[in-house]
């Protein structure tokens, strides 16, 4: 998904952040709880006092199962976010339900939300949920995954193609030269991110001859189980001659890596998301390497755009991406993913993405120890 028409990030939603942040302690901002579910509610914040806020938004995050990252990660960077601007919210879990994550779209604009942001399931379900808020006079965002057909105002994620890109670099590097058979485990043929990690990983592995691809294959709905199901079908009609995985994310990756463990087998892998388990697997040798995405700076980005919707403000992007099946230009907010190998596992550690207390248990203390994480 390449930029087009770049433009300057503007002072306005920047300004009215900032200001929110510092604001009075008279005021008071909205949280949320996370049930056993992984859903939560807010409470009402005062947004006259912090910011002007006059909206109220609706976050949807799509489920727990594809990545622990959507709790673990995502939700308390929202959170934060959203409270420090006092802008009252709402952020639930649709946990991998298109029917409930329908009707929590339905409740969250039945109960205030002028702004709607969610992380699609699927394009189908995702568009339908756009479309019925858009004539309910609610702005959509798309979070992280752009709803193919869908009629979000904005789009605010990671430059996805950048992602595969650099799970295909990572791969090549971990492999090197020689003749390398590799497969491919992709992420849900639903989710429009993963053609974009798919289509990145291959635009560098391709033209590289030494590699042949022996099998490839997209995995429903993210479902690590049915991914160690599927690698281990590749594996078996392979005889166990695979030296290489390009996995779109940790989940994937560790299906891969069980299978891998059980016949006795190390091989490089790739990932995504930077999760506790994707980079312990790494500090153990297992995993080749992950790509992180900061989700500070895109929950940040978010809640830019979030607050200057409620507002009545027009937020500021920084290009295009092109909704294919819609044929229609998206204005988004892109950020910068990064490549983590063994040797730079201490960045998502500093930058908050997990804490070292979480990381270095057990028989992964030693390696913490060797790279200076503490």
């Amino acid at each position: 998904m390449r930029l087009k028409s770049p433009v300057m990030v503007g002072m306005v939603a920047a300004g009215a952040l900032l200001l929110a942040a510092c604001g009075s302690s008279s005021s008071s901002s909205g949280t949320t709880s996370a049930a056993a579910s992984g859903s939560g509610t807010s409470a009402a914040a005062s947004g006259s006092a912090a910011g002007g806020a006059t909206g109220k938004v609706g976050v949807i995050l799509p489920d727990t199962k594809s990545s622990a990252r959507w709790e673990t990660q995502d939700r308390p960077a929202l959170e934060k976010a959203f409270q420090a601007a006092g802008v009252e919210f709402d952020i639930q879990n649709a946990n991998g339900d298109k029917a409930a994550m329908a009707t929590i779209a339905d409740q969250m604009i039945a109960n205030g939300a002028t702004v709607l942001a969610i992380v699609n399931l699927d394009n189908e379900s995702g568009a339908a949920i756009e479309k019925k808020a858009a004539s309910q006079g609610v702005q959509t965002i798309d979070y992280d995954r752009l709803t193919l057909g869908g009629g979000a105002d904005y789009y605010v994620s990671f430059d996805n193609t950048e992602v595969g890109k650099l799970q295909g670099t990572g791969l090549a590097k971990c492999l090197g030269s020689g003749d390398k058979k590799i497969v491919y485990l992709n992420g849900s043929p639903s989710d429009s991110n993963a053609t974009a990690f798919s289509a990145g990983a291959h635009s560098v592995l391709d033209p590289m001859t030494n590699y042949t691809v022996v099998a490839e294959q997209a995995v429903p709905d993210w479902d690590n189980q049915q991914a160690g199901v599927i690698y281990e079908q590749m594996y078996t009609a392979q005889g166990g001659k695979i030296d290489g995985v390009l996995a779109a994310n940790d989940g994937l990756g560790n299906a891969a890596i069980a299978i891998n463990k059980k016949n006795g087998l190390q091989i490089p892998v790739t990932g995504q998301d930077a999760t506790v388990q994707g980079l312990q697997n790494i500090l153990a040798g297992d995993q080749c390497m992950t790509v992180f995405k900061d989700t500070n700076k895109e929950a940040a980005a978010l809640a830019k755009v979030a607050i200057a919707l409620a507002q009545g403000q027009t937020p500021q992007t920084t290009g295009t991406v092109k909704d294919t099946t819609g044929n229609r230009d998206v204005a988004a907010i892109l950020e910068t993913p990064e490549a983590i190998y063994k040797e730079n596992v201490k960045d998502v550690v500093t930058a908050g993405g997990t804490t070292a207390a979480e990381l270095c248990t057990g028989a992964y203390a030693a390696a913490c120890t060797e790279l200076g994480i503490s």
